[in-house]
């Protein structure tokens, strides 16, 4: 069993920065691939980013609307995945949620390849 809580959500202005953690329990976080969804109201949950789990450190993904602004990694060490979200935009705020699947290498980009899930953490671009 994996626990996941998320933090570092806010409000910031248009072209600002926040960085998302999401802190696991569990002795073996590091056989887990970790991928980061957002939901805004009314709308479903879209794909943001991943870093999938290989036997060398893991794969990152993105989406085509955060290539180049956000940033996924990890400290295994610290059981935490981090999302650095630079240049925000208004259409980034959503609440956005991690979650994890052990093993998981494939098939990143849909919500039900995951197992676990965070509670989620809001993120509000003003503009």
């Amino acid at each position: 069993q994996v626990q996941l809580v998320e933090s570092g959500g806010g409000l910031v202005q248009a072209g600002g920065s926040l960085r998302l953690s999401c802190a696991a329990s569990g002795r073996t976080f590091d056989t887990y691939g970790v991928g980061w969804f957002r939901q805004a109201p009314g709308k479903e949950r879209y794909f943001v980013a991943a870093i999938t789990w290989t036997w060398n450190g893991g794969n990152t993904h993105y989406a085509d609307s955060v290539k180049g602004r956000f940033t996924v990694s990890r400290d295994n060490a610290k059981n935490t995945v981090y999302l650095q979200m630079d240049s925000l935009k208004p259409e980034d705020t959503a609440v956005y949620f991690c979650a994890a699947g052990q093993y998981l290498s494939v098939v990143y980009y849909r919500s039900a390849t995951y197992d676990y899930w965070g509670q989620g953490t809001q993120v509000t671009v003003s503009s």
